[in-house]
């Protein structure tokens, strides 16, 4: 299987991390002028699980270094399995109350807030797992991404007060979203052998046995999650299964599209792990934050009737948020 055996390469990795999973929210914002979150939910899981099983019957499965896929999921042991799996379950969670954020308050408030907690939270949570990395710059770095998380609550607080519309439940759900989000990744982790992908130890998985385990995760725990939001959604009217499958082939792919762009960074942050640490690959990669605000701003316009001083706010923002990395990767030296 490929395995990455440099820290730049590893690097390289997350940042295209970064830019998948700030990127996918995209595609919700294109479904969602005509197309229900929930149902758009429904073929993003599906490009996930897709995106999974490519991955592992490819580049988990080449070459002579370590274990093919189907080699590594007949050995592995039932609990990181389980592991694995409820790592998905989690982060289908949070993530359909991100999607659900998205709708409400749009990709430059739901990623920063949601996200950028889940970074916060999860950076702390995986470094206790696997301390791997320095801890004084890891830790400046949450702490400045901190700092960028609370400026944007504010933009977004200085926002609302200018366009009644918009309400503190998008913040809310964001939070939620975050603190779910947080935990995904150690639990993912910790089923693989992170010191060892060319040997992983018996009963441990690869990245891309982990990440089919937990894109099946997520697919099975999907038809209890959406199902209810979309009898009891959080906003917006209810939808059902008819609705669904009335969709056009272009409308499913958008949604498809979706489930892809972040696989694909998952599976890349998976695989960098093993060279860069679990905290320091999912940190970087939850620098998501950034992209998605930069899309959410500058190309959605969801700040364009703010009031005057809400773009100096967004400035400070980025920067701290920019800051927060650079100090993440140099933490990784």
């Amino acid at each position: 299987m490929f395995i990455v055996d440099s820290y730049p390469l590893a690097i390289i990795f997350t940042f295209i991390t970064m830019l998948c999973w700030g990127s996918w929210g995209n595609t919700q914002k294109l479904a969602g002028k005509t197309w229900r979150y929930e149902l758009f939910y429904w073929d993003y899981v599906i490009g996930v699980l897709l995106v999974s099983l490519i991955f592992a019957f490819t580049m988990g499965s080449i070459g002579e270094i370590g274990r093919d896929f189907l080699t590594d999921l007949s050995q592995a042991h039932l609990d990181n399995i389980g592991s694995a799996f409820l790592g998905g379950v989690i982060f289908n969670a949070g993530n359909i109350l991100l999607s659900a954020a998205i709708a409400i308050a749009g990709m430059s408030v739901a990623f920063p807030v949601g996200i950028g907690l889940a970074l916060v939270l999860g950076v702390i949570i995986n470094y206790y797992g696997s301390q791997k990395g320095d801890p004084l710059f890891l830790f400046l770095g949450v702490g400045l991404i901190t700092i960028a998380i609370i400026i944007n609550a504010l933009a977004y607080r200085k926002a609302s007060t200018g366009n009644q519309k918009v309400s503190g439940k998008g913040i809310l759900i964001s939070i939620m979203a975050g603190v779910l989000m947080s935990f995904f990744y150690r639990f993912v982790a910790r089923s693989m052998d992170l010191d060892n992908f060319v040997n992983p130890a018996q009963g441990m998985m690869t990245p891309y046995t982990a990440f089919v385990v937990f894109a099946i995760g997520v697919f099975i725990s999907n038809f209890l999650f959406n199902t209810i939001l979309m009898k009891k959604p959080i906003s917006g009217e209810k939808t059902n299964y008819k609705a669904y499958f009335k969709g056009k082939l272009s409308i499913h792919s958008v949604g498809i599209l979706g489930g892809i762009i972040w696989g694909i960074g998952n599976s890349l942050n998976l695989i960098a792990a093993g060279k860069a640490g679990a905290a320091i690959s999912y940190g970087l990669g939850q620098g998501a934050t950034l992209v998605a605000a930069l899309w959410g701003v500058f190309i959605w316009k969801e700040f364009k009737d703010a009031p005057k001083g809400t773009n100096k706010m967004l400035v400070f923002m980025f920067i701290f948020f920019t800051l927060g990395l650079i100090s993440i990767i140099y933490a990784g030296q």
